[in-house]
């Protein structure tokens, strides 16, 4: 009887660990990144290590999506980034565009299935120098 109970329960977790509720993460093996302009804000290291945050959480976040394409939208945006990073009490903040597709599912219910979401944006804010962090993300 302990044994089969045991059994049970050792299914009933496998079950709710195969079924956690997000799907499996957002797929983010093929994204474009076109070139950008120099930045006189940005090191190119800087926006590399903007568009490894959003991915990292994309994958994480963003199950039944695939991750397109991100871009920089270029220094003309910079009174933008000053009022995010304003608002969220940061030293730096960086907008990155992106497009991406959402699968049959909507992925976590809050997108339209079969869609795409183009022009997406990630806010990303940092101190002193410091790693990327997300801050907000949509349109």
């Amino acid at each position: 009887m302990v044994k089969k109970i045991l059994v049970i329960l050792a299914l009933v977790m496998i079950l709710f660990t195969g079924c956690s509720g997000k799907n499996n993460g957002g797929n983010i093996s093929n994204v474009q990144i076109p070139d950008w302009k120099p930045s006189e804000l940005f090191s190119d290291d800087d926006i590399e290590a903007a568009y490894q945050t959003i991915k990292d959480y994309f994958s994480s976040e963003f199950g039944g999506c695939t991750l397109t394409m991100l871009y920089y939208p270029g220094d003309a945006c910079a009174d933008e980034f000053n009022e995010w990073a304003k608002q969220y009490d940061a030293d730096e903040a960086i907008v990155i565009e992106s497009s991406f597709d959402v699968d049959a599912s909507g992925g976590d219910g809050s997108l339209n299935p079969d869609s795409t979401y183009d022009d997406w944006k990630w806010i990303l804010i940092r101190n002193n120098g410091g790693d990327w962090e997300h801050a907000d993300h949509g349109y």
